[in-house]
């Protein structure tokens, strides 16, 4: 003989909570599934334009427009972060850090504050601004992307 007996069920209030909470879960899971989207997209197609009103930088979470008058032109020039070990992202203050890609904001082991789109970490271009912060781009034509900006 067999008996089966059933769960009393929840109250309705108990009922709307859970699937309010499980479809907040689901945004949120989407929210993120976007998120790690665009930074692979990012990381395989970012640009880096430079023009006579200044450097934009694009497209992506972190993707922004930098006026000539506010990049430091004689600061600008190429590292490599193995040699240049002051230069390394420390800590992640807001961006992405995954393996072969760094995007967003991050303190530097010599505590400054910086941009980052970093995938090479050999062949990056330093650009420091007087708003208080450098970007750092790995770029395949490091020197002339710098030379462009030092000519400025």
């Amino acid at each position: 003989m067999e008996k089966v007996f059933g769960i009393i069920p929840a109250s309705s209030s108990s009922y709307v909570f859970i699937w309010i909470f499980g479809v907040l879960i689901a945004v949120i899971l989407v929210g993120v599934i976007v998120m790690f989207a665009m930074l692979s997209y990012q990381a395989k197609n970012a640009r880096f334009t430079v023009n006579n009103q200044g450097l934009s930088i694009g497209p992506g979470l972190y993707g922004r427009f930098i006026p000539k008058e506010k990049i430091d032109a004689a600061g600008v020039r190429v590292i490599n972060m193995d040699i240049d070990s002051e230069y390394k992202p420390k800590w992640r203050t807001n961006g992405a850090g995954l393996p072969g890609y760094s995007a967003g904001w991050f303190k530097l082991a010599n505590k400054e504050k910086a941009l980052l789109f970093l995938t090479d970490r050999t062949r990056v271009v330093y650009i420091p601004t007087t708003d208080n912060y450098s970007v750092l781009l790995s770029v395949r034509e490091a020197e002339e992307l710098a030379g462009l900006m030092q000519r400025w």
